[in-house]
């Protein structure tokens, strides 16, 4: 009987989980009967989108290490190390258990001592690290992986491994490349003029949301263009108090989460959002040009190395937290919006680096391994 079982790992945020899903979904797609595990941890998004999909998920206990040498950092990094110590043992009762034959670590200090262990134990393990500063994880147990993958070539030059890695790009929803441009701004009564999209992730960016309102005051009621804004769960009630004192035009869509994204984003002539990795693949993918916000409270500051790669591309402009107000993203959009040329020449560089093959190319690494055990 065909025997398949494949181990993923990883979580914490979005960023590590859904790449790991959609891979998942490639190989059942292809092997049916292929047996799909999951470790990550109880408290984190891993615990509800993983089960949703009907995976087999289990959870060991362990924390990410404190940066700070503070006394509370110490005293968060001594419990650290305990956990790590507990998660380990449990690791390998649940290796044994599951028997797995490739071991997938996709990001997250969940996936380093399922990782770890099973590099100790034999199992075959590959990583895919999804933006252009490899994380702490990727750093630590690439050089004993078997197969290191990579969405962003960039990171190759942050990593000490013994073997090339394969650039593999990041799984992308497939429904974004499925809309049409003609479509979907008939979905959405637009005309012929430019559509700006922004947002600032599901939970709301307070400081994007608050450059965006200045944006809109600037450009409400003049008709030049329609605007899509997502203001995130966190910051919808504020945005509409920030704008009660004028009348939206009917050009302006203001909503708290964007649930049609590949509609919006195949209609939209600008992008202005994060610059997380799975976002910025969607945007290569789509040919959108982009004004990029990187988040500066993540690890490494890796969103910034992500959005320069965009930027060295010419696919995009960058504006860090620091530098952004209504005035400095007035003035960015302002330079693109109405520059048919300028935003042309953005796309076709955006389409250039675009990898919509990633399912594809991750899961061709994974059963390599698969057919090496």
């Amino acid at each position: 009987m065909f025997s398949l079982k494949i181990l993923f790992a990883g979580g914490g945020t979005a960023g590590h989980i859904n790449p790991a899903l959609a891979v998942a979904g490639y190989i059942k797609e292809n092997h049916p009967d292929a047996e799909i595990y999951y470790i990550g941890t109880a408290g984190r998004l891993e615990a509800k989108l993983v089960p949703e999909k009907g995976y087999d998920f289990h959870t060991i206990d362990v924390v990410g290490f404190s940066r700070s040498l503070s006394p509370k950092g110490v005293i968060k990094n001594i419990n650290a190390v305990k956990k790590a110590v507990t998660a380990s043992n449990r690791c390998k009762k649940l290796l044994k258990e599951i028997n797995p034959d490739v071991v997938v670590g996709t990001g997250g200090y969940v996936s380093g001592p399922v990782l770890k262990t099973a590099q100790k134990m034999g199992f075959k393990t590959a990583i895919h690290e999804q933006n252009a500063f490899p994380g702490v994880t990727t750093k630590m147990l690439a050089g004993g992986a078997d197969t290191v993958m990579l969405a962003m070539k960039e990171a190759e030059r942050h990593l000490n491994l013994k073997k090339k890695p394969v650039i593999t790009g990041n799984p992308i929803r497939l429904e974004l490349l499925k809309v049409k441009r003609e479509e979907a701004r008939k979905k959405l009564g637009l005309d012929s003029r430019p559509l700006i999209l922004s947002f600032g992730g599901s939970l709301g960016a307070e400081k994007v949301n608050e450059a965006v309102t200045e944006l809109i005051k600037w450009h409400n009621g003049s008709g030049k263009f329609y605007h899509i804004h997502a203001t995130g769960k966190s910051g919808f009630e504020d945005m509409k108090k920030a704008l009660s004192d004028i009348k939206l035009a009917k050009e302006i869509d203001l909503r708290e989460y964007i649930n049609d994204m590949d509609i919006c984003m195949a209609a939209a002539d600008l992008v202005i959002c994060r610059a997380g990795a799975i976002t910025l693949g969607e945007l290569e993918a789509c040919g959108k040009p982009s004004i990029l916000i990187p988040s500066p409270y993540v690890a490494e500051n890796h969103q910034f190395h992500n959005a320069m790669t965009l930027k060295k591309a010419g696919a995009a402009e960058i504006l860090e937290e620091k530098d952004l107000s209504g005035e400095s993203l007035i003035s960015k959009v302002e330079m693109l919006i109405e520059n048919n040329l300028k935003l042309e020449k953005m796309s076709a560089n955006a389409k250039k680096i675009a990898i919509i093959d990633a399912n594809e190319r991750i899961y061709n690494e994974i059963m390599k391994l698969y057919t090496c055990v």
